[in-house]
């Protein structure tokens, strides 16, 4: 009898931690959406520096962007307003680790799956090379880039691709397009991997620069995402929510249309890609 009833209790004292435990998980997961919810605003890391998907038109003191107006959205139909932190893409996710920012935008990674909520993809793409348009920066496979210089920020994926296949990276801090351009163009880099959408569209900026897009190279496909804290799962719920919600109504393929010269990001791409094995 006696045995029973400690079993009785010890079950009772289990159970009451077990639900004391879930309180403080759930309080832990409403409390970056309440706080959100309190201050009226969500507070977003962006580069503001990379065209068309964060950046100042000339003359204007407006961000704008894909990324940037996809965020206006978001926080629209959350019924928030939205405040932008510009800052170097090697400083988001710490800034996001940090609570300096609610949410960024970038593709998942193997070591930050684990560390970070992600949302639905709100663009699809993948890796291409801006080179020198008179001799592709002697590059015409993946394994030429052997002792080439790769200009680009330290942590990107397009960095690590460029070291898997022996290039120098070349860093900078948060720079506009025109300083890794004028770099292939003058020879102090050969070549910027990066992403195909992106890239199209900054040559085209600068008419007078010896670069062209690599006509054969596409690989390692890619996603760009919400990125939330862990813990921010309700938010990272409603931001699911809102994301399925553009998707259907024809929000983002309007975005879309109107900063990548009427391409649907969105939507994956039909060409053929080349899988990199070893890179997430």
């Amino acid at each position: 009898m006696k045995k029973i009833i400690w079993l009785t209790i010890l079950s009772s004292i289990f159970l009451l931690l077990s639900a004391c435990g879930n309180d403080t998980e759930e309080k832990t997961e409403d409390k970056i959406w309440a706080s959100i919810q309190e201050s009226g605003e969500i507070v977003v890391g962006t580069a503001g520096t990379l065209f068309p998907a964060s950046y100042y038109p000339e003359g204007s003191e407006e961000l704008t962007g894909y990324d940037v107006e996809v965020a206006r959205e978001i926080g629209k139909r959350l019924g928030v307003d939205v405040k932008f932190e510009t800052m170097a893409f090697d400083a988001m996710l710490s800034a996001l680790q940090s609570g300096r920012v609610d949410m960024i935008q970038a593709g998942p990674r193997e070591a930050s799956r684990d560390k970070f909520g992600f949302s639905e993809p709100i663009k699809y793409s993948f890796a291409t090379m801006i080179v020198r348009a008179d001799d592709l920066s002697g590059i015409h496979t993946l394994e030429d880039l052997k002792g080439k210089k790769a200009g680009g920020a330290a942590t990107t994926v397009y960095s690590d691709i460029a070291r898997k296949f022996d290039a120098e990276v070349v860093t900078y801090g948060n720079v506009t397009n025109d300083a890794y351009l004028r770099d292939v163009h003058n020879g102090r880099t050969d070549v910027v991997i990066n992403d195909y959408y992106l890239q199209k569209l900054a040559i085209t900026a600068f008419p007078e620069f010896n670069i062209t897009l690599h006509p054969d190279l596409r690989f390692h496909p890619t996603t760009n995402n919400v990125v939330v804290s862990k813990e921010a799962k309700v938010l990272l719920e409603k931001i699911d929510e809102v994301i399925a919600d553009m998707k259907e109504d024809g929000t983002l393929t309007k975005i879309s249309g109107e900063f990548f010269g009427g391409l649907d990001v969105s939507k994956e791409p039909e060409e053929e890609v080349i899988e990199i094995e070893g890179i997430d």
